[in-house]
């Protein structure tokens, strides 16, 4: 199967990137990775490298291998433009998610979400996983004018998670983990017909993690041929259900 993966120039979330493609390229499956102007190549957010605060709170060891073996990947600079692709030559669209700044160049790209809106009328699979779920969220359906999410069950980055980031680092970081002044989790319910019985936030984390062999912690939803995750500790299982959709 071909799938495409949409990124911003900068900023996007390691292990949301390189996990998918890690699992998704072993089992088989064509990588296309896309960026607003063809031929970009793309960057993680270097605090997820790095750690953002005192070494913490970054991607995980594997992830962080798993990206260095991306960057070397030939598909990972050969990108193609939003505004170019063919979306019928697609069987899968995968939607990651990140925090940083740069994050809004393809998090609020109207472009982007005609592009997604066309491929979403394949009804072929659909994963985004975190702030990644915005983009779907944010996607008018052409002929209900709705979000394409108004009648999907989803999840995204809770509430919760997202505030607790913000208050641990704003002393050192500011705004770094509030991408918007809206909270993810109220921006996609906002998009929901019925928000109260669409959205599910999943059983409550904050530092435990699923990992290439234990699912215990991770947690997705699986809405038709919709994918959704809340963060960076949901990628292995969100890929290989999202491998599952391909099928």
């Amino acid at each position: 199967m071909r799938v495409l993966i949409p990124l911003p120039d900068h900023d996007f979330d390691v292990t949301e990137v390189a996990v998918p493609w890690r699992l998704l390229t072993d089992a088989g499956h064509e990588i296309v990775f896309a960026t607003e102007r063809a031929g970009t190549r793309p960057a993680a957010d270097p605090r997820l490298l790095t750690g953002v605060l005192f070494g913490q709170l970054g991607a995980e060891d594997e992830p962080k291998r798993f990206y260095e073996q991306l960057t070397a990947a030939p598909e990972f600079t050969a990108t193609v433009a939003w505004a170019d692709v063919d979306v019928t030559e697609y069987d899968g669209l995968l939607l990651p998610g990140g925090h940083a700044p740069g994050m809004r160049q393809y998090l609020g790209s109207t472009e982007l979400q005609q592009q997604v809106a066309r491929f979403w009328a394949l009804e072929r699979p659909v994963g985004a996983i975190c702030h990644g779920v915005l983009v779907p969220a944010r996607t008018r359906d052409s002929v209900t004018g709705r979000s394409v999410l108004a009648d999907r069950r989803t999840t995204c980055l809770p509430k919760y998670m997202e505030r607790t980031a913000y208050l641990t680092t704003a002393w050192r970081l500011g705004r770094y983990y509030r991408t918007y002044p809206a909270y993810v989790e109220d921006e996609v319910r906002s998009a929901l017909a019925e928000p109260a019985e669409q959205f599910e936030r999943g059983p409550r984390v904050l530092t435990q993690r699923g990992t290439a062999d234990d699912d215990t912690y991770a947690f997705v939803v699986q809405d038709r041929n919709f994918l959704s995750a809340r963060w960076p500790g949901d990628a292995y299982l969100f890929a290989r259900r999202f491998i599952q959709l391909l099928v």
